[in-house]
């Protein structure tokens, strides 16, 4: 049991350290995690848009907090949103050229955290600790 209190509190520390370094380089772009993590879904979205009710199925929260994470990233420039030509109650979001260029600019800070993380650990400890995450992450689906 005394280990098992260790994975914890272990698990604690790194998520933790992660929001920390996280945090305080979004602070500086003015953005926060749930904001990256709308620009990423937009990114990666074919045509790089989709619908806002996606978006909040995909992000797991409710059509009140997705609307004003995408309000915010909206006045930033980040994001436009608009009707669909063939329903207009169907808002979509689209990430605009600014939104894809701090996504470049995260995907550096991410590879940086990465490294920190993982510094000191042989590329096969890598892939095995790689592998172990997977699988911890799908036992929580």
């Amino acid at each position: 049991m005394k280990e098992r209190a260790a994975y914890v509190t272990l698990i604690k520390q790194v998520h933790d350290g992660l929001e920390k370094q996280a945090n305080n380089s979004l602070r500086a772009q003015d953005l926060t995690m749930s904001q990256v993590g709308v620009l990423m879904e937009l990114r990666f979205s074919p045509e790089k848009q989709m619908a806002l009710k996606e978006l909040e199925r995909r992000l797991h929260v409710a059509q009140s907090t997705a609307a004003g994470i995408v309000a915010r990233l909206e006045q930033k420039g980040f994001v436009e949103g608009f009707g669909d030509a063939n329903d207009r109650r169907i808002k979509l979001l689209r990430i605009t050229p600014a939104g894809e260029e701090y996504c470049r600019i995260a995907d550096q800070h991410m590879a940086a955290f990465e490294e920190a993380l993982l510094a000191g650990l042989t590329e096969a400890e890598r892939d095995t600790f790689f592998s172990l995450l997977k699988r911890v992450a799908g036992n929580l689906k």
